[in-house]
């Protein structure tokens, strides 16, 4: 029965490739507007930032773009997927490649158990096999996934302790009597030759601004949108105000700097409260297990007698 459903899977499968590669299909309405607004963005400036370097080889580059292509005829747009890749300094591309191939790699655990229960001298079974490696090819589907996300969320916590800094110093180039343009060139430069790396996005943004003739806040909202920080878009808006209606914007930034330094502290007590707690649950099961191990001679004495 196995056997038979797995010569029907390749099959078909063949055969769909077969027509897919004889009768490519016309992309849908979604991939045709999503072209079209990508035009549109092309017409005006926009910053493009340079992710960092990633050793990927020319066969998983290849297949990565292949398979991003199919994303974008799909309409599948991972708006956060592509946030958090971008936080940590990865391509779209190599990533889809990377789930593929480990995907694939855990496919070889049917022949891994296969020449096991053959050795164990257990019979042979295709069913265990077929539907264990299709598990495990699953589960390294999605660990990719779940790598970025966590990755991403620390760097995005790090990232908005980086933004509270930058906004008192850019409050405090304000007090100096400086510009917006000039406070924010300044509050990046005070980070020395070698910054933090979300100071060193931030500063990347705002050397570019002047390159592709945006505002230096446009780069900030730009970066925010990129990376997914609300902090940087509610930035950009703010001294978006002060480039269009002169507000006053010195002690608005020291209050959004207290704000999160607040927020930080809260989430800062939020993790030691649970890590208190978990700790006090290993030190129950501690004791919980000491008290056996006292108690297990007398109840063994007293059963036995």
């Amino acid at each position: 029965m196995v056997e038979t459903v797995l010569a029907g899977s390749g099959l078909g499968l063949g055969l769909f490739l077969l027509l897919r590669a004889l009768f490519p299909a016309r992309p849908g309405l979604v991939a045709r507007l999503l072209a079209l607004d990508a035009v549109r963005q092309d017409d005006g400036p926009r910053l493009q930032l340079v992710l960092p370097d990633e050793e990927v080889g020319a066969f998983r580059r290849g297949l990565g773009v292949r398979l991003a292509r199919l994303y974008a005829a799909r309409g599948w747009g991972s708006r956060s997927t592509r946030s958090d890749l971008a936080l940590v300094g990865r391509s779209f591309e190599g990533f889809l490649a990377t789930k593929v191939l480990l995907a694939a790699s855990g496919l070889l655990a049917f022949p891994v158990l296969l020449a096991w229960l053959l050795l164990m001298e257990w019979g042979v079974s295709f069913a265990v096999p077929f539907w264990m490696a299709c598990f495990v090819a699953l589960l390294f589907f999605f660990l990719p996934d779940l790598q970025i996300r966590r990755d991403a969320a620390a760097r995005r916590r790090d990232f908005r302790h980086v933004v509270g800094a930058f906004l008192d110093l850019v409050s405090m180039n304000l007090a100096g009597g400086r510009g917006v343009p000039e406070a924010l060139l300044m509050a990046v430069s005070v980070s020395g030759e070698q910054p933090n790396w979300a100071m060193h996005r931030i500063k990347d943004a705002l050397s570019g601004a002047r390159i592709v003739g945006i505002t230096p806040w446009q780069a900030l909202g730009q970066l925010g949108e990129e990376i997914n920080v609300d902090e940087l878009r509610d930035l950009s808006a703010a001294l978006g105000l002060v480039a269009d209606d002169g507000a006053k914007i010195r002690a608005s930034l020291a209050a959004r700097a207290a704000t999160l330094r607040r927020r930080e502290l809260a989430e800062v007590e939020g993790r030691a409260g649970e890590r208190s707690q978990s700790m006090l649950v290993a030190q129950l099961l501690l004791c919980a297990g000491f008290v056996i191990f006292l108690s297990f001679p007398a109840a063994m004495k007293m059963l036995g007698s």
